[in-house]
Order: C-alpha cells, then sequence, then structure tokens
C-alpha cells in the first residue's frame, strides 16, 4: 500500500495518510474531520482556526486548539465580537495561539460577520450548509490523497460570498479546508476507516 493510499496505523486500522501517527492527529481525523457540522459554535471555532491555519500545516493549530479555546472565550461569538484593541494586545501576547496581529484582528472582525449572518439567516449554519444540495454533506470517492483538491468551484463560490461579505483569512483553499472540517464535503479515502 502507497502512503497515498492510506495509512495502515500501529493499531492496524487504515485511515486517509495524513492522519499519520500523531495521536492528536489520529483523534482529530477518526472523530471530527469528515463529519457534518451544523452547531454554530464549532462552526465559528473552525472559522477561527483555519484562519489561523493559513500558511501554516493544521496540526501546528491542533496542538494549540485548547490555547485558542482560552484565548477567544470559549469560541463564543458575541464575547469575541465584542473584543476590544486591548483584547488584541492580550492576544498578541499569549503564546499559546500564533501572534499574527492580521490574524487576530480578522477573527474579530469575522466574529461581527458572523453575528450579522446569524440575523440574517437565522443561523450560520443554515447559511453556510444553504451553499450545499439539499444541505447535506458531499461525498467524494477518493482513492489517494493526490487525487484531494486544494479548493473546488463550490469552496471559490463560498469564499468569494464571505469575502464579498468582509470575511478575512477566507480565500477559496481555507475555504475547501473549512468544508472538510466541518463535514460539507467528506474527502476521506474510500479504504479509510472513518469513512
Amino acid at each position: 500500500m502507497t502512503q497515498d493510499s492510506g495509512l495502515k496505523t500501529k493499531d492496524s486500522v487504515t485511515r486517509c495518510s495524513w492522519a499519520g501517527s500523531d495521536p492528536l492527529y489520529i483523534k482529530y481525523h477518526d472523530e471530527e474531520w469528515g463529519k457534518p457540522v451544523y452547531d454554530d459554535q464549532i462552526l465559528f471555532e473552525f472559522l477561527i482556526l483555519e484562519g489561523a491555519q493559513a500558511g501554516l500545516n493544521w496540526i501546528t493549530i491542533l496542538r494549540r486548539r485548547e490555547n485558542y479555546r482560552k484565548a477567544f472565550a470559549d469560541f463564543d461569538v458575541k464575547k469575541v465580537a465584542a473584543f476590544t484593541e486591548k483584547d488584541v494586545e492580550r492576544l498578541m501576547n499569549d503564546e499559546g495561539i500564533i501572534r499574527n496581529r492580521l490574524k487576530v484582528t480578522g477573527a474579530i472582525t469575522n466574529a461581527k460577520l458572523f453575528m450579522e449572518i446569524q440575523k440574517e439567516f437565522g443561523s450560520f449554519s443554515k447559511y453556510i450548509w444553504s451553499f450545499v444540495p439539499e444541505s447535506k454533506p458531499i461525498i467524494n470517492h477518493i482513492e489517494k490523497m493526490s487525487d484531494v483538491p486544494p479548493r473546488t468551484e463550490l469552496s471559490d463560490q463560498i469564499s468569494k460570498d464571505m469575502k464579498k461579505r468582509g470575511f478575512k483569512f477566507f480565500g477559496t483553499t481555507i475555504c475547501y479546508a473549512f468544508m472538510q472540517a466541518t463535514g460539507m464535503v467528506n474527502d476521506h479515502l474510500l479504504n479509510c476507516r472513518t469513512r
């Protein structure tokens, strides 16, 4: 079996090769990645985390997830939207997160815009899932990881709409990663135990 077509880990289970052998990655792969999320708080969490990940490896953010949870008020969108310049400075001094001013201020901007979408659509979940046919996950038939696209026409469309609304750090590649993380698309390999 090639690395690209899945990885048999020490527990003798075949998983998507990106999960590797890091227990944190394996847990995330098995329990979260590709599973549909309709809860606004979890969707907001992934919006923050995916934005923080821009230009970095996902494991870098995953290892800091608990720190992000503390730094960003347990991903309470109302609290994050109310963050002030004092909070920005606090976050810029927090070694547990990625200290990038544009990403920090972008997260606060995105929180405000997230709430605007909630008002307009009733929930962010209704808005984001409205892009997917019947609001159900797109199940892709991936044989090897190299077949997973970095973006799609749908991620282009969602990203364009969100950018038009003012969202930061949500280009089409980040959007597609968000879609994978929240189960809007299922890109688990055909031979993956979690599929």
